[in-house]
């Protein structure tokens, strides 16, 4: 990855790190989404170093915020999340040497139903699911974080229909993004593939993230907490459905 390709990514993840930091939501899917549609490194690099970051901000923000968890439902979707990380890695590596048409097919659509998700705020339940439910929700996480470092969706719908304080929420969906980034990079780093290359990407974008969080807590944009949750839907959409639309040619001509 050449100096052009880094301080692009690095840009990429600037713009996603502010998304996030006013939103709540966004940084992996719009960094997975943009360097995939511009093609700047191979999803395999990208998700690496997204796993990272996400660890990195997650090992700032969980200590504090252990109270208020239902511990029940987090180790169901433990249970889910472990082996599904392990089994998308796996699958990573089979699609981008035999199939980066439909990797990137899946990725348009995990990033569309994100988008999706993350307009929609889910009816709450009367009574709390099963242990079931949340570790097939933990599954799904969990494969598409290991597919590209990207776990939230499945879960945040899953926890949000929950009877639950919002504020206990958000602690047990912190510790399971943290539980699943943890277990990719050690996944990754027991096989020897988090190569210099990650570890330059992951060690620039740090300083990178930490600076623009703080910009955007200190200087929110003058709009309406709506408005952005909508420019965020938009953008996901934008990029979820070009990724779409430009792997359909390529799956169809490999037919």
């Amino acid at each position: 990855m050449d100096g052009g390709t880094q301080l692009a990514l690095l840009l990429i993840v600037a713009v996603a790190t502010y998304f996030q930091t006013v939103t709540g939501f966004g940084l992996g899917m719009i960094v997975m989404g943009a360097t995939s549609g511009m093609q700047l490194a191979s999803v395999a690099t990208v998700a690496a170093v997204v796993s990272l970051v996400s660890l990195a901000n997650s090992v700032v923000a969980l200590p504090g915020r252990m109270h208020g968890i239902d511990w029940r439902a987090a180790r169901a979707a433990i249970l889910g999340i472990l082996p599904a990380i392990v089994a998308g890695v796996v699958l990573l590596d089979f699609l981008s040497a035999t199939a980066a048409g439909i990797l990137q097919l899946l990725l348009g659509i995990v990033i569309i139903q994100g988008s999706v998700g993350f307009a929609l705020r889910p009816v709450q339940l009367d009574e709390r699911s099963s242990d079931f439910s949340f570790a097939a929700s933990g599954f799904f996480s969990g494969l598409s974080g290991g597919l590209f470092g990207v776990a939230g969706p499945p879960l945040i719908f899953q926890f949000y229909r929950q009877p639950m304080d919002a504020v206990a929420v958000r602690n047990i969906l912190l510790l399971l993004f943290s539980v699943t980034s943890a277990t990719r990079s050690v996944y990754l780093g027991v096989q020897g593939r988090l190569d210099a290359e990650i570890w330059t990407v992951f060690a620039l974008a740090l300083p990178v993230v930490a600076l623009v969080t703080i910009v955007g807590r200190r200087y929110p944009p003058p709009l309406a907490a709506r408005t952005m949750r909508r420019l965020v839907f938009m953008l996901l959409m934008a990029i979820g459905a070009y990724l779409v639309m430009s792997a359909l040619p390529t799956i169809v001509a490999g037919w």
